[in-house]
């Protein structure tokens, strides 16, 4: 099928994955089509094809780029320090990143169920790494006897999540600031960590 006149694939490619973020994030993955996405990107259903394989490899390919910026923008947020600098920086770094980006983070954790197993084993092996940063803060705390931590692993979890869930509640011009958030947010992570 060719292109709508004027589509171009640097313009049309970024405008089919933001698409389709918004509308898996607000309608769920598999209550979306490719029409639905194409509607919404203006162009002819086929035509998505030339931007991706699937309706699965287009929510892959979302999840892959949410956790590798993510692991980037990690690395370059990590100052080293203290493992309670690390953490506190952590804590800071994951609600800023994601209050910027809730759809991706709706995504990235609602809809694991949805993919294919191929898929799930490397979207899982990213969030690993993700979530090994925190575990090594963590371990490297309890360690140094800093953290009374009895299962990192366990602890980093419940710590994402509870991190997580700003984006469900939170918006611009309410009762608190992102910075009091951030602040808050870290001293319920310090007290259950005991830090």
């Amino acid at each position: 099928m060719a292109r709508k006149q004027g589509s171009h694939a640097g313009i049309t490619g970024p405008k089919v994955r933001e698409a389709a973020l918004k509308l898996f994030a607000r309608h769920g993955y598999a209550a979306v089509s490719m029409r639905q996405i194409a509607g919404e990107v203006g162009v002819q259903a086929g035509a998505l094809y030339l931007y991706t394989r699937d309706k699965q490899s287009l929510l892959a390919d979302l999840m892959r780029e949410h956790m590798e910026d993510l692991l980037a923008a990690w690395a370059q947020t990590d100052r080293g320090g203290t493992p309670p600098e690390r953490l506190e920086d952590f804590a800071r770094f994951h609600i800023r990143h994601h209050l910027a980006r809730p759809d991706n983070i709706f995504i990235a954790y609602m809809e694991l169920r949805n993919l294919e197993p191929e898929n799930f084993r490397e979207i899982e092996e990213l969030r690993n790494r993700y979530e090994g940063a925190l575990v090594d803060i963590l371990d490297a705390g309890a360690a140094r006897g800093e953290f009374a931590v009895p299962d990192t692993r366990l602890a980093a979890k419940a710590a994402i999540s509870m991190l997580n869930g700003v984006t469900t509640w939170y918006r611009e011009g309410g009762r608190l600031g992102r910075d009091q958030v951030e602040t808050i947010y870290w001293d319920m992570l310090r007290k259950s960590v005991a830090a």
